[in-house]
C-alpha cells in the first residue's frame, strides 16, 4: 500500500461513503466521507493551479474550520508541506515562521486579516507570493483571492496521487529554548505510524463520534483527526473551545471520546452544564499537553468520566505514553506505558545508563513516529534525535510495572492553557528594555491556567516599575506569553558555569500567580 495521508480519506470515501466524516458545528456543515473526500478533490485541484511544485510549502493560519481541513489534506494528496501556523502568535512571530519555512502560499481566515495585512506589507521579509482570503468575499483585502471562489471552479475529480511515503507532510513549529521557534518536520510515513501506534492502543472505533477541540496548529488535535479517517469515526470539530458549548456538544453529538488539555479539564469541570447534561454516551476524555492534577482525576471518577493522561510530543507526531481504562486509577498520577510501537526509556543523562525503577531521569523515546528533524537546525536536531533515539528533556520515573510519571521539564518550558511557553523567548524580550539588567521567568502555579510565566528582574535603573515591565512585553509577544507579575531582586542565582538557577527561583517564590 503507497502511504499518503490524504489518500487515506479517499480510500474511507469509497468504504465507507454514507458515514458522516466531518461535522463544522461553527458553518453548521454535516460532510459524509464522499462529500468530504469531494471537497478535499476540489480543494486540491484549485491550490494545484496556483503552480505550485511538489515539496513547496503551504502555511494556514486558520481557526478550526473545513478550510483547514480540506486543506490540509488537500497539500496531502498533492504532495506539498502544510505550515500550520498558531493564530496567537503576533506578526513578528508569524514573519519568522514563514520566512524560516520558506512558505510561498498562506490561506488566512477574515479574522486574521490585520496581521496578515502587516506581513504583506512587509515584503521581502517572507517569501510569499500568494495570498488566499477565507471568509465573506465584499472584505477580501486587494492584494489576495478569495479561497471559496477559487474553489467554486475548481473540479472535483479525483486527483492523482504520486506523492507520500517519506516525503515531507508538514512542518510545526514548536518553541525553542534559545527563543526561536523550531519546525517539526514529519513525513506521510511518520504520520502514518502515529495514527498506527494510537489506532492499537487506544479505543478509537469504527462509528464512534469525536470531538476536536484543541487548534488544529497542534498535533493533539492533527493526529486525532488523522485517525478518525482511519478508524472510521465521525469527526465533531468545534471552532474554539468553549467549555458550556463543549458539554452541549457531547450530550447532542452523542460524543464517544475526546482530546482536551487540564485547563479545559478544568473549565469545564466548573462550568455549570456540567450538572444538567446526559453524558451517558461518554467513554473517557483523553487529556494532555501538561501533568494532569490527580484531583481533576478524581472529581471526573466520581462523575464515572474516566480522565486518561496521555503524554506526547509535536517532535512524535503525538504518542509517547497513555494510561489505560483498566488502570487510570491504580496508577493515579501516571501518564501510563509506552504506546504500542514505542520505546521509552529513563535514563542518567550523563551516563546514557536506565535508571532503576522509581528514579528520575531523562525520559528517550524510540519510535518510526519520530520526527525526521527539526527544519534547518542540524545542531539541534542532532542532540535531540541521537542512535534512534529521541531525547525529550523531560524528567521522569518508571515504577516497577513500567507506569511513566511525568516529574519536571529539564528545559524549564512552562505549558500555559495547554500551549507551550519557553522561558527563553519571553527573557529575549524584556532584556532589550533600558532599565531591565538581568531577568529569568519561571512558571507560577495557576488554577486558571496550569502555569503563568513570573518575571524576575534585576534593575539596570532603580525608577523600574512592575506595570513597566509587564506593559513593556505587550504586543511582543502572544497574550498567552506574557508575565502575569514580575518581582525584583538584586541578584539572579547562578551555577559556577553561569547558568541561571531557576529551581532557586521556584523555591524563593513559590506563591501561586494571581488569578
Amino acid at each position: 500500500m503507497h502511504i499518503n495521508i490524504g489518500g487515506l480519506l479517499a480510500k474511507r470515501a469509497q468504504l465507507s461513503p454514507k458515514l458522516e466524516g466531518l461535522y463544522d458545528v461553527a458553518n453548521n456543515l454535516r460532510l459524509s466521507y464522499a462529500q468530504f473526500n469531494a471537497r478535499v478533490d476540489q480543494a486540491a485541484n484549485m491550490i494545484s493551479a496556483l503552480g505550485l511544485k511538489k515539496g513547496d510549502r503551504v502555511a494556514l493560519l486558520l481557526m478550526n474550520s473545513i478550510e483547514f481541513v480540506e486543506g490540509f489534506l488537500a497539500c496531502a494528496k498533492l504532495g506539498l508541506v502544510v505550515v500550520p501556523l498558531n493564530w496567537r502568535l503576533v506578526p513578528d512571530e508569524l514573519e519568522f515562521i514563514l520566512k524560516d519555512s520558506g512558505s510561498t502560499v498562506l490561506i488566512f481566515g477574515g479574522e486574521f486579516t490585520a496581521n496578515v495585512d502587516e506581513l504583506h506589507a512587509r515584503g521581502a521579509k517572507t517569501d510569499l507570493t500568494q495570498w488566499l482570503y477565507v471568509g465573506p468575499d465584499t472584505n477580501c483585502p486587494k492584494y489576495a483571492r478569495s479561497y471559496s471562489a477559487l474553489t467554486k471552479v475548481a473540479a472535483a475529480t479525483p486527483v492523482n496521487i504520486t506523492a507520500g511515503e517519506d516525503d515531507m507532510l508538514y512542518i510545526m513549529y514548536t518553541s525553542g529554548t534559545t527563543g526561536l521557534p523550531k519546525g517539526v518536520v514529519h513525513t506521510h510515513n511518520t504520520s502514518f505510524w502515529a495514527i498506527a501506534t494510537l489506532s492499537a492502543t487506544a479505543d478509537m472505533r469504527l462509528y464512534d463520534r469525536f470531538l476536536l477541540t484543541l487548534p488544529m496548529f497542534h498535533v493533539g488535535a492533527l493526529l486525532p483527526l488523522m485517525v478518525c479517517i482511519y478508524n472510521g469515526l465521525s469527526c465533531v470539530m468545534q471552532r474554539a473551545f468553549d467549555p458550556a458549548t463543549t458539554w452541549k456538544l457531547i450530550e447532542a453529538e452523542k460524543i464517544n471520546v475526546a482530546m482536551l488539555v487540564p485547563a479545559m479539564v478544568n473549565f469545564m469541570l466548573q462550568a455549570p452544564e456540567i450538572e444538567t447534561v446526559d453524558a451517558a454516551c461518554l467513554r473517557y476524555f483523553f487529556c494532555g499537553a501538561a501533568p494532569v492534577p490527580d484531583h481533576l482525576v478524581l472529581s471526573y471518577d466520581k462523575r464515572e468520566i474516566p480522565v486518561l493522561q496521555i503524554y506526547g510530543l509535536t517532535e512524535t507526531c503525538g504518542p509517547v505514553c497513555l494510561v489505560s481504562l483498566d488502570d487510570y486509577m491504580e496508577k493515579l498520577g501516571s501518564t501510563g506505558k509506552a504506546f504500542m510501537h514505542t520505546d521509552v526509556r529513563i535514563i542518567d543523562a550523563e551516563t546514557g545508563k536506565d535508571m532503576p525503577a522509581n528514579t528520575p531521569g531523562e525520559l528517550i523515546t524510540r519510535s518510526k513516529h519520530n520526527m525526521i528533524e527539526y527544519w534547518n537546525r542540524e545542531k539541534a536536531t542532532a542532540e535531540t534525535l541521537r542512535d534512534g533515539w529521541l531525547y525529550t528533556g523531560d524528567i521522569a520515573r518508571m515504577d516497577e510495572d513500567g507506569y511513566v510519571f511525568i516529574a519536571d521539564r529539564s528545559k524549564d518550558m512552562i505549558i500555559s492553557g495547554g500551549e507551550n511557553v519557553y522561558p527563553a523567548e519571553i527573557e529575549g524580550v524584556l532584556l532589550t528594555h533600558p532599565k531591565i539588567r538581568e531577568v529569568a521567568v519561571i512558571g507560577q502555579a495557576s488554577a486558571k491556567w496550569g502555569e503563568s510565566p513570573l518575571a524576575v528582574v534585576v534593575k539596570a535603573d532603580p525608577s523600574l516599575t512592575e506595570e513597566e515591565v509587564l506593559g513593556f512585553a505587550n504586543g511582543k509577544l502572544s497574550r498567552f506569553k506574557l508575565p502575569k507579575v514580575a518581582v525584583f531582586i538584586d541578584e539572579i542565582p547562578r551555577n559556577p558555569s553561569g547558568k541561571v538557577l531557576k529551581r532557586v527561583l521556584r523555591e524563593q517564590f513559590p506563591d501561586d500567580a494571581p488569578e
